[in-house]
């Protein structure tokens, strides 16, 4: 592709891109924030629950990994569709950026918390017994321990995450949600113009690779074993 070709697409689709972009990093947003303030609790649940965790819970232990193992098997396009009344029931709409946030943000929880609980497990267990023998609460070995020790795996877990966010965002054009992933298919593939999609999948790629590089860069910087 020419660069006169390349700023000829920018001169005549600048707004749009703009626009798009701006759409791709809300609902991006939105979901690692999701992931964040619910993905790590969930995922810290699942672990204390488990078999020979902290809080030993068969039956909740169950129903969470349940919950997790179904919402992450579910194909995202029809979970998309199949989450429409709980989406109108919490924006009022099913169309739109931030009606594409809800079924994104369950995806997120869902998937970041199996992360966060992969995580955990990885930190050695002498770590729990160390905490116990100086007396740490419960509470205090999750803050004060656990996730001292597991938070680089946690920053490659949530660098992962928005990795798919990313491109689970490019489907939620397909029912109005916007993004990049929508630019690309009404103003590329619907009107034939292939070359605008291929900048489109371009500046997708770009944009996870600068994602991954920072996530990995934080994580090196923070993993003190």
């Amino acid at each position: 592709m020419s660069y006169e070709r390349l700023t000829e697409i920018w001169t005549q689709y600048q707004q749009q891109i703009w626009e798009a972009i701006g759409q791709t990093f809300y609902m991006v947003g939105m979901s690692t924030l999701a992931a964040a303030i619910l993905g790590i609790p969930l995922g810290t649940l699942i672990y204390a629950t488990r078999p020979g965790g902290m809080l030993e819970n068969r039956t909740a232990s169950a129903l969470l990994n349940t919950l997790v193992n179904v919402i992450r098997s579910f194909p995202f396009l029809l979970l998309v569709v199949f989450m429409f009344p709980l989406t109108r029931a919490i924006v009022g709409t099913t169309i739109g950026t931030t009606a594409a946030t809800v079924p994104l943000a369950v995806v997120a929880i869902a998937g970041y918390s199996r992360l966060v609980e992969q995580a955990l497990l990885e930190v050695p267990r002498g770590v729990i017994e160390a905490a116990r023998s100086m007396g740490a609460s419960r509470l205090e070995i999750v803050w004060k321990f656990l996730y001292v020790e597991a938070r680089s795996g946690l920053v490659l877990g949530l660098t992962t995450s928005i990795v798919s966010f990313i491109s689970y965002s490019t489907v939620v054009g397909i029912v109005g949600g916007g993004g990049v992933g929508d630019f690309a298919i009404r103003y590329g593939y619907q009107r034939f113009e292939m070359d605008v999609t291929i900048c489109m999948i371009v500046l997708m790629v770009l944009l996870v690779q600068i994602v991954q590089v920072a996530g990995s860069y934080i994580s090196r910087k923070i993993d003190k074993r």
